[in-house]
This record gives C-alpha cells, sequence and structure tokens, in this order.
C-alpha cells in the first residue's frame, strides 16, 4: 500500500523527498523512479499561525476565501497554498493509503498536525508520525535529507486517543479565530496584531541601545535583517516563527499608523529582487497603547 508523507514548508518537504530516494535506491541495483517516490510527499505550505480558521475544513472549504484573501493582504504569498492544502487533505481523506506526518515543535507542524488527525479521525489506523528537532531541518539541504533519512525508522502509528485530542484542539483553535496562535508550555493560545505590533517596536528599541547587528559600514542605527527581526521576535515569546511576509506587513500598518517612520524606499524594496534597505524608527505610540520607547533601527530586506 501507498504512503504519504506530509510535511510542513516546501524546502522541508524537498529535503524529505531526497531522503525517500536514497532509502529506495539500492533495490537490487535499480533507483526508483524520481517522479513517484516525489508524489509521495506533500507538502503543507498555508502557515495556519496567522489569520482566519474559522469553516476552513467544512463542506466545500469556504474558510479557504478569507484565508486566501489574508495572504493577499499581507503579499509576498500566493494566495493558492490555502486551495491547495484543501484539495491535498481532500484527496487524503478520499483515498486509503497510510499517511505520515512529519512534525517538529514549531508552531506551524504542530497545527498541521492537528489538522490532519481532525480530517483523517474517521481512519486512525491510516496515522502515523515521525517527531523532529528543529535541528532536524536545520543546515543545507543535503544535511537536512541525511537526518531525515535516519528517521524514517521512526514512523509510528498515532493512538487513537491522541487522535481524538489533537482533533478536538484544532477545533478549539478553529473555534478562537483568533488574529494569531501561540504555542507556548504544549499549548495553544490565540493573541492578537496589537501583541505582536508591541514585540516588534521593543526589538527595534533593543537593537537600537545595544547595536549589536550593526552591519560593517553602517552609521548611525544598526542595521537588521528581517529574519534577523524574526527571530527577535521569537526570543521575545511571539510563540511561533514569524515569517518576513509577515514582519514587513505589520511594519507597513505600524508605520500608516503613525507609530514607525519608514524610509520611502521600502516600498520599492518590497518589489525589487534587488537587495535594498529600509529605514525605521519609533514614533510616539497612540494612546490606546502603553507608551513605548523612541527607537531606530534599519532593515536589509533580503531577496
Amino acid at each position: 500500500m501507498t504512503t504519504i508523507h506530509l510535511i510542513h514548508g516546501e524546502p522541508a518537504a524537498a529535503a524529505l523527498r531526497q531522503a525517500l530516494l536514497a532509502s529506495e535506491a539500492p533495490r537490487g541495483g535499480e533507483t526508483a523512479p524520481a517522479a513517484c517516490t516525489a508524489g509521495h510527499v506533500i507538502a503543507l505550505a498555508d502557515d495556519l499561525t496567522v489569520g482566519p480558521l474559522r469553516d476552513i475544513d467544512e463542506a466545500g472549504d469556504p474558510g479557504a476565501a478569507q484565508r486566501a484573501a489574508f495572504w493577499q493582504r499581507l503579499g509576498g504569498v500566493s494566495e493558492m497554498l490555502v486551495q491547495d492544502d484543501c484539495v491535498a487533505l481532500a484527496a487524503l481523506e478520499a483515498a486509503d493509503s497510510h499517511v505520515v506526518i512529519w512534525h517538529t515543535p514549531d508552531a506551524a507542524d504542530q497545527l498541521a498536525l492537528r489538522r490532519v488527525c481532525y480530517r483523517l479521525r474517521t481512519a486512525p489506523q491510516r496515522l502515523n508520525e515521525v517527531r523532529l528537532a528543529a535541528e532536524d531541518l536545520a543546515g543545507p539541504p543535503d544535511a537536512a535529507a541525511t537526518r531525515l533519512l535516519a528517521h524514517l525508522p521512526d514512523a509510528a502509528p498515532i493512538s487513537v486517543l491522541r487522535i481524538t485530542r489533537l482533533a478536538l484542539e484544532w477545533q478549539e483553535a478553529k473555534f478562537a479565530n483568533g488574529e494569531m496562535r501561540r504555542w507556548r508550555n504544549n499549548t495553544f493560545t490565540s493573541g492578537t496584531w496589537a501583541d505582536l505590533d508591541t514585540l516588534i517596536i521593543e526589538a527595534l528599541a533593543a537593537a537600537a541601545l545595544d547595536g549589536t547587528h550593526a552591519m560593517p559600514g553602517a552609521t548611525g542605527a544598526p542595521w537588521l535583517a528581517c529574519d534577523t527581526l524574526g527571530a527577535a521576535l521569537v526570543r521575545r515569546g511571539a510563540g511561533f516563527t514569524v515569517g518576513e511576509p509577515l514582519v514587513l506587513w505589520r511594519l507597513r500598518e505600524l508605520a500608516a499608523a503613525g507609530e514607525l517612520r519608514l524610509r520611502d524606499d521600502m516600498y520599492a524594496a518590497c518589489e525589487s529582487p534587488a537587495e535594498a534597505g529600509a529605514g525605521v524608527a519609533t514614533q510616539n505610540s497612540h494612546a490606546a497603547r502603553a507608551s513605548l520607547p523612541h527607537a531606530a533601527a534599519h532593515l536589509s530586506l533580503s531577496r
């Protein structure tokens, strides 16, 4: 019987495909067809930690349109990823293949795990999992593939009791329908964009004070890459991996609200393949939010 492997994110899926190819190569000196093996790995691309979730699993996936509109609003992300995931999960429900869900402790992985358990809760005998550490997917693709290859024997059935619990937790997350979902102490809680905005301003203020991210030749405030700012948000308790599209969107929203001042070329850089810089300086916060310190920082936008 065919086994379908699910994993969150295309980079992780590519590494898993490479690992599966390596595992199937020694078969009487023949190599397994690459297209066949690649077709057994599905990348779940939708980052479920942010955006609306309600009705996402209902008949016809009416919530998919809401999520697609959310990603379109952010920019830099294909809104088709929502529908692609819905179609893939619907196909799994209709099939009878064994399913292995690979997951790390990352919030997006944990939500994907819960969604899959919910969608396949009536066929628990099909569900298996491989638990990974975050480090298993780090580094160059070849290194990640080697680590995933070593984990292939770790695939184990998920108990009916655990599937039921994870499916219930997914339903709770959908019902809460928060703006974002944080994974702390093995529990999901809902958060707001205001929570994330506060962390962004605090991170920029701290960077301006310590200057640890200053780049060679930079003058004045330090330069921060988007992934550096995202990592700082995780360290400050964001509760999920904050991707570049979300960081840029919140910076634009903060600037529009008058809480940040962005250098004009940020908007051009968002549409340009060339690397560019964006300056950020906090303004006085609105009365609705506690007073935040003035800070200055810069962002270098990755390709």
